[in-house]
């Protein structure tokens, strides 16, 4: 999406304010217009980032993504995974599919999205962008994804704690 459409429509109106106020009110808006472009464009992100937060709320777990390419933004869909998506014949060719993504936990249902600042070692994000590449997601959503996968309850039984069940005895000598 190209911001500069609505950027220059900016810079003419305020020309054309300026007009109004005489030769002062116009080097006044010349020198208003480098910083009132960046506050712009960064305001027309922020709408558009909080309108793709509504939008993934409604597809989840599908996801819209907002990136910056050359100062505009662009917009990545992860649609959610299709249903009878794994009932498809076999293509001839093998495709890689991941395991659906999880349920909404109750409280994501209750409330917003949030960000939250994740600083990983180099090498587990370079693992995580290659497991999300492998299955077609953001990494944002293959985290989100991981995430709730992890915090829903197991349906498997936990291992015993240490110390319990048979074959946690320990023979020796002490001291």
């Amino acid at each position: 999406m190209n911001l500069t459409p609505y950027v220059d429509q900016l810079r003419q109106e305020l020309a054309v304010a300026a007009e109004a106020g005489g030769e002062e009110a116009r080097a006044v808006a010349e020198r208003l217009i480098a910083p009132l472009e960046s506050a712009t464009r960064l305001t027309l992100l922020n709408v558009l980032s909080a309108a793709m937060d509504e939008v993934t709320r409604d597809l989840a777990p599908g996801s819209v993504d907002v990136r910056l390419r050359g100062g505009d933004p662009d917009f990545v869909v992860t649609p959610p995974p299709l249903a009878d998506a794994f009932e498809a014949p076999v293509m001839e060719a093998p495709v890689t599919r991941s395991a659906p993504a999880p349920a909404p936990l109750p409280e994501a249902e209750e409330g917003g999205t949030a960000r939250i600042n994740l600083r990983l070692p180099m090498h587990l994000k370079s693992q995580a962008e290659e497991a999300a590449a492998a299955e077609s997601l953001s990494v944002n959503a293959w985290l989100v994804r991981t995430v709730a996968e992890a915090l829903r309850p197991s349906e498997s039984p936990q291992p015993p704690a240490r110390g319990e069940g048979v074959g946690n005895s320990f023979t020796g000598w002490a001291r």
